[in-house]
């Protein structure tokens, strides 16, 4: 039968009833080619009730009654059965089919209508006829309304998810060579290129967001993947071509490169190498995320040495291939592809995608016998030039071209090719575990099928050889940020693939292997002795192999780590042999380096593989060594810097178990080289990593602490040395944490004495308090640290500093010096007559209250200095108050008589102190008057008031102020109302 037709019952649940739908499936030779369901389902996958009925047919084929196309079935009836069978249908379904059935039956008795002149009627349940086009169904509107929906959420809600996995259901159905699996592709891309994001992007000339990139990514691969299947039929890929091109030559296509931005197009090599290609960088093309896929339609698969590969695992040459004949076979007379590598893995890939595995495996194997004997070459070829560039010390050779982060993913291609044919398929593989993870696969070695049965090789190894060979390539970092990240990025992906592989006894032979050549491969290798200045760095890649390979063979492991710590694009100047790319600068800013986006990734990454070896190498003095000297080679960042002297510092002081020293002494020499690389440079953590620092010391203990005291000019600024490095290297908790006896406690006491009269002969601003302090228990070295802050005191220090460290004096019970100090901050201040709210007032308050305690002398001394610092009528009435509220020497300096009187206002010193008072009145009111407004007459008057008191304290005060007033009244008569004010209050 062609018409499938079934009820479908969805059992109740708790809040839904049981429901009955109705359902019709046509097919045709093999494939369902239309499906109704009385659900109204709307998705591009069928509903359950479809599958429910094409699972019951399949599994139950005799439950379904076959029947005969209905047309057979009405031959077979006379006039009046087929008259009661129209009856008796229109009666079953009158509202639906009464108007269908009158219209037909209006149309079949006019002689010239248009169903009278096709022969015959159709049958739905007949099957198609031989010609016509049969292909699965498919929803097209759903397809593009779903892919238009899930672009608009651009990549939230898990919209980046659902295209991915209708994306892999394009490769399911390519898998199964469902013709439409190019069909929802195209309808996919259509939507894609609706987007209206592009062309807004492309004014802003932003990159594309990264989520949006990656799928577009994925986009271009997948028509590459199409039109390198091998059966397609030649009109379908010229009709392919055709709408290739269409959208790349819309101005809003993305560019391969990920930038709609000025930036010059990716160095890359096209698919197909042409000879005159030029490298030239203004002469390449703009090239679209579908020109991969448009060049790619020129490739085809007739070669007869190609087909021979995938369709025969014994294919092979017993006659040796000479040099003159391009190269087919290899010593062995195992076939060899010399196709561009990406280009030849996108025939793998393709071949993989369209359910042909064992094919893709064939060309896998021929891809990686041609790598291994171009190793091979190169290696002869390097140990030719070696001398000479080992002398040089750079290398021109390079591939523009990398494997890793290209747009066709040749590594990645290889590898899943390799390991799924080593897959070990567990019956719940499906299972997900609760974490919503699913399991790492499990692999087991599947000898490689060749003639040689004894090759001794598996799919696992080669997967493991030619993920090595991929990721020590070495290659020019591509130009761009987008095309940068990616490099990190597949590079992130290769490691974590490698990662699942269990490491026996073959695979740690092929890495060694593999590991060895790729030290001595010169400038191909990444990991070779000399590379070119913009090589990808290998630190990523390094930091797995060293991992990988320590339990097996730590001095390779060491060997390789420490020569992949450089970054050889930060080295100050680039040698003489580096041939560098113009291009590769930034324009605008002269720079030695080029434009690195990934560069602080780059570095951490370097720092990441310093750090594992640091934790590998505990304990081992000689290793710790040759990993510092690499550290303080390499890294070129105090921060990162930090960062490995913190991660030390963790590991050799675990919480359960004794320090390591040989480590906590490399965290130290790391944190000293921090200290001294920092020293000159602002850096914001800085205060961070000096008390960091002194922690550090404590724990590798007193010896270091007195080296860091004795040495801290090339350490420390004397602010950092004085308030942090020596305050906490004396505080009691440290010396409770080193339990340290008398003569030890001297010697660190002695040296941090020492240090803060250093630091504060040099920096006595912000060192004098500290280096007092410092200095309390020993009296010569506290005498000396005075005599600093007094000599510094008449040329460089302010008055805020001196008035800190009197008042400390007065603290430490030195009255007398305080006094001296205050004096002399007191000569460098002044106060406007409008600053009554000065942060100093209360330091000339405690001035002249220490003044006053000490007795008339010294009050006598401090007033002229008041009188000629403060101008403030305020703030000099206060301190008269307060001078003549007691007696004045109730300090009780010994020696000294006082008499206990009160001072006179109308005597010496205090004369000269209320004359100042009076007349920075007069002053301020005639300041004040020059510009008052009317919403500050009140206050005006309140300030009039406070001066009428001052004034009545002098014998003849009543009078002056009388005068005072009076003077006000005739100079200020033109403001009416504020002297109406002034006459009201004083008459």
């Amino acid at each position: 039968g062609f018409h499938l037709s079934g009820t479908v019952t969805e059992p109740a649940t708790a809040t839904e009833p049981e429901m009955t739908y109705k359902v019709a499936i046509s097919f045709d030779r093999c494939k369902i080619t239309s499906v109704t369901c009385g659900c109204g389902n709307k998705d591009i996958f069928y509903c359950a009730h479809v599958v429910a009925l094409s699972l019951y047919r399949i599994r139950k084929p005799d439950q379904v009654k076959l029947r005969l196309p209905i047309s057979e079935t009405l031959f077979q009836m006379n006039r009046d059965q087929l008259q009661k069978f129209v009856q008796y249908l229109i009666t079953a379904h009158h509202t639906e089919v009464l108007p269908t059935a009158q219209k037909l039956a209006d149309e079949i008795l006019s002689s010239n209508s248009e169903i009278n002149q096709v022969h015959g009627a159709p049958d739905p349940t007949a099957g198609a006829s031989i010609d016509d086009e049969n292909c699965w169904h498919l929803d097209e509107e759903q397809v593009r309304e779903q892919v238009k929906l899930f672009l608009s959420q651009g990549g939230y809600y898990g919209s980046g998810k659902q295209l991915n996995s209708m994306f892999a259901k394009v490769r399911e159905m390519l898998r199964m060579r469902d013709s439409n699996g190019a069909r929802m592709l195209t309808l996919i891309t259509e939507q894609f290129m609706a987007d209206p994001r592009l062309s807004l992007w492309r004014q802003q000339g932003t990159g594309i967001t990264e989520k949006c990139r990656q799928l577009w990514d994925e986009l271009g691969a997948l028509w590459v993947c199409v039109v390198l299947n091998p059966h397609c039929k030649l009109e379908e890929k010229s009709c392919w071509l055709r709408q290739l091109r269409k959208w790349g030559e819309m101005d809003v296509c993305p560019l391969e490169d990920g930038n709609y931005g000025n930036e010059l197009p990716n160095i890359t090599n096209a698919l197909t190498q042409s000879s005159g290609h030029s490298q030239d960088s203004l002469a390449r093309p703009r090239r679209t995320v579908f020109t991969r896929a448009i060049e790619g339609c020129d490739l085809h698969w007739q070669d007869s040495h190609l087909q021979r590969i995938i369709s025969s695992d014994f294919y092979v040459s017993h006659s040796y291939q000479r040099e003159g004949e391009s190269l087919l076979f290899n010593s062995q007379g195992q076939p060899l592809w010399l196709e561009h590598v990406p280009t030849a893995c996108a025939r793998v890939d393709a071949l993989r995608s369209h359910g042909y595995p064992r094919e893709a495996l064939r060309l896998t194997v021929a891809i990686i016998n041609t790598l291994r004997l171009q190793q091979q070459r190169q290696l002869e070829i390097y140990k030719h030039q070696k001398k000479e560039l080992l002398q040089r010390g750079a290398t021109t050779i390079t591939n523009l071209e990398g494997w890793v982060g290209h747009p066709l993913n040749p590594i990645g291609c290889l590898f899943l090719t390799l390991t799924e044919a080593c897959r070990l398929e567990e019956e719940n593989c499906l299972e997900i575990s609760d974490a919503g993870d699913s399991k790492p696969p499990v692999y087991q070695h599947v000898p490689v099928v060749t003639s040689s049965q004894d090759s001794g090789e598996s799919y696992l190894s080669l997967a493991l050889e030619v993920a090595l060979m991929g990721m020590g390539q070495q290659r020019v970092m591509p130009e761009g940020l987008y095309a940068q990240d990616k490099v990190c990025r597949n590079e992130e992906q290769i490691i974590a693939r490698l990662q699942d592989l269990e490491l026996d006894a073959v695979l740690v032979q092929t890495l060694r292997k593999q590991c060895i050549l790729l030290l001595e491969g010169g400038p191909f290798s990444g990991l070779g002795e000399v590379i070119h200045r913009e090589s990808v760095p290998m630190h990523t890649f390094a930091k797995y192999l060293f991992s990988a390979l320590l339990p097996h063979d730590a001095d390779l492991a060491y060997k390789l780590a420490l020569r992949a710590m450089r970054l050889p694009v930060l080295e100050t100047t680039a040698p003489s042999g580096d041939v560098t790319h113009p291009h590769h600068l930034v324009s605008v800013v002269p720079s030695r380096y080029p434009r690195w986006f990934t560069l602080g990734h780059l570095e951490s990454q370097q720092c990441e593989l310093a750090s594992t070896m640091l934790t590998a190498a505990k304990g081992d003095m000689l290793r710790l060594r040759t990993v510092l000297e690499a550290i303080q080679k390499n890294i070129h960042s105090s921060s990162l810097i930090f960062k490995l002297a913190q991660d030390a510092f963790k590991i050799a002081t675990p919480a359960d178990s004794n320090s390591d020293t040989t480590l906590l002494n490399v965290a130290l020499e790391l944190g000293l080289q921090v200290m001294r690389m920092t020293l000159s440079t602002l850096n914001w953590r800085r205060r961070e990593m000096v008390r960091w620092l002194v922690t550090c010391a404590t724990e590798v203990g007193v010896r270091a602490l007195v080296s860091i005291l004795q040495s801290w000019y090339s350490l420390f600024t004397p602010t950092e040395a004085t308030s942090i490095v020596a305050a906490t290297v004396m505080s009691h908790n440290t010396i409770l944490r080193l339990s340290l006896d008398y003569p030890q406690r001297e010697e660190l006491a002695s040296c941090a004495r020492t240090l803060a009269l250093q630091c504060a002969m040099k920096d006595p601003q912000n060192c004098a308090l500290s280096a007092l302090t410092l200095c309390e228990k020993d009296h010569i070295a506290f005498e000396t640290a005075y005599q600093i802050v007094i000599d510094a005191a008449s040329t460089g220090m302010t008055y805020t500093q001196l008035f800190t460290i009197a008042r400390y004096m007065e603290h430490r019970g030195y009255p007398l010096r305080a006094f001296k100090l205050a004096s002399l901050a007191m000569t460098h201040l002044n106060l406007a007559y409008n600053q009554d709210t000065h942060p100093a007032i209360n330091d000339v308050l405690w001035a002249c209250a220490l003044s006053h305690s000490l007795g008339k002398n010294e009050l006598a001394a401090i007033i002229p200095l008041v009188v000629k610092s403060v101008h403030c009528a305020t703030v000099l009435s206060d301190i008269l108050r307060r001078c003549t509220m007691t007696a004045p020497g109730l300090a009780g300096i010994p020696g000294r008589r006082n008499s206990g009187k009160l001072m006179s206002t109308d005597k010496a010193p205090l004369r000269q102190l209320l004359d100042a008072t009076i007349s920075a009145y007069i002053n301020t009111t005639h300041s004040r008057l020059t510009h008052i407004s009317p919403r500050h007459y009140g206050e005006f008057i309140e300030f009039l008031s406070k001066a009428r008191e001052t004034f009545l304290l002098a014998q003849d005060g009543h009078i002056q102020f009388a005068q005072f007033i009076d003077n006000l009244k005739q100079i200020y008569k033109g403001k009416k109302k504020l002297m109406l004010l002034v006459r009201e209050r004083f008459g």
